[in-house]
């Protein structure tokens, strides 16, 4: 297998699914959104999943597809919950070069609205700040490439991108 993907991760409302499409066509790649792939798998949507199973069982879900997917000259964005995965980010770090699309806090909270709309994956009675500390540290441990957004838009963190990859 080579490793010719691109996986991006990120916190919700990062722009991975919007810097993935603008970059598989760029690149003349394939493109996957895995929270899609889950919800066809799963044949349900991704609040419902956490809804029923609750936030560990909607990782343990995450982990297993998220793991399996297999693909080439792909870019693929992932769920902002994916880095609680070990054998999902295991099999990332084996197949292409994870980029971490990192956004402040700041930004963060002023793009993201409807937390439960969204299908954020957190723990009854966790807090958006504590959430972002947690993850930032999985992104962080996780990434080979680490895009800081600060205040561009998706097209200049795209061009950023494209100059670190080649």
């Amino acid at each position: 297998m080579k490793k010719d993907n691109i996986i991006l991760i990120g916190m919700p409302t990062s722009g991975k699914s919007t810097v993935g499409v603008i970059l598989a066509k760029i690149l003349g790649y394939n493109f996957v959104d895995a929270d899609i792939v889950i919800q066809e798998k799963e044949k349900r949507k991704l609040s419902e999943i956490i809804e029923t199973e609750g936030v560990d069982g909607f990782i343990d879900i995450e982990n297993r597809i998220n793991s399996r997917i297999e693909a080439e000259k792909t870019v693929i964005a992932t769920g902002g919950s994916v880095v609680y995965g070990k054998e999902a980010m295991d099999h990332y770090k084996n197949i292409g070069r994870v980029v971490y699309l990192k956004v402040d806090m700041e930004i963060l909270t002023k793009r993201l609205k409807d937390v439960k709309q969204r299908g954020v994956v957190m723990k009854p009675g966790q807090s958006l700040i504590s959430l972002y500390n947690e993850r930032s540290t999985l992104y962080e441990k996780y990434a080979d490439i680490t895009i800081d957004e600060k205040n561009n838009t998706m097209e200049e963190v795209v061009a950023e991108l494209l100059s670190v990859l080649k």
